[in-house]
């Protein structure tokens, strides 16, 4: 007993320190990163998965606020701008095979764009959802600023959207290859523009992990995505509200 409350003692001391939320965070990439590469890369293993997983524990066993945490933990939510900003550098050397690839590209944006937007909007209402949840719902595949302000401007739950998209990027980084593998499309730029599309910036890390062709792919339909959502959903939400009542 002794034991544990100087355990007890030394992680209340930890933390009232703002380094306890990063520290965190690192430390359970790094253990779900060496879980992902022991097992072969599989997706199944996605270490972003499992660094949540780990973290959500941690939390829930220490009972340590969510908010002490995010206190350190916030530099990393800082890093996702120059993170997103560093896209640009694949994307730039990429940029002949862009312009030679326009059109297919922009009907597959479209299409991926309309399927996942209509698909979260149909499913959730077939199966009874709320007006609140379709709302939130329907972002879904969009980055998750973009997704969390169009769900806030229509009556959704910013805090539900969030988690939505960070769950529609798990499981398109996961179930992609599977998918993709099925249908004997092994090309890169296929591969990873459709991985940005319907996975946003978790589909794009794990395309990068592939090679730099497919990443860029990834970034350039993550950033698509994300404005054609933009333009889409505020078009066609006031139709469905009127029409869901």
């Amino acid at each position: 007993m002794h034991g544990l409350d100087r355990l007890s003692d030394v992680w209340v001391y930890l933390a009232a320190s703002p380094l306890l939320g990063l520290t965190t965070t690192l430390a359970a990439y790094i253990v779900a990163l060496q879980v992902y590469r022991r097992l072969g890369f599989n997706p199944l293993a996605n270490p972003v998965l499992i660094a949540i997983a780990i973290v959500v524990s941690i939390l829930f066993v220490t009972r340590t606020p969510y908010k002490t945490y995010f206190e350190g933990a916030q530099f990393v939510h800082f890093m996702l701008g120059p993170a997103t900003v560093a896209l640009a550098l694949p994307l730039f050397r990429q940029w002949h095979n862009f312009r030679r690839s326009a059109l297919p590209l922009m009907l597959g944006l479209a299409a991926g764009s309309v399927t996942a937007v209509a698909s979260a909007i149909g499913i959730a209402y077939a199966m009874g959802a709320s007006r609140q949840v379709i709302v939130s719902l329907a972002p879904k595949s969009a980055t998750t600023p973009i997704a969390m302000a169009i769900s806030e401007r229509f009556g959704g739950l910013p805090s539900l959207t969030a988690v939505l998209v960070i769950c529609t990027g798990i499981l398109g980084a996961v179930l992609v290859r599977f998918i993709l593998n099925f249908l004997r499309i092994d090309s890169h730029p296929v591969r990873g523009f459709a991985l940005g599309v319907a996975s946003h910036g978790i589909g794009t890390a794990r395309a990068l992990q592939v090679s730099a062709e497919m990443g860029a792919f990834a970034g350039l339909g993550m950033g698509l995505n994300g404005v054609f959502t933009a333009v889409l959903v505020p078009v066609v939400m006031p139709l469905l509200l009127r029409w869901i009542g």
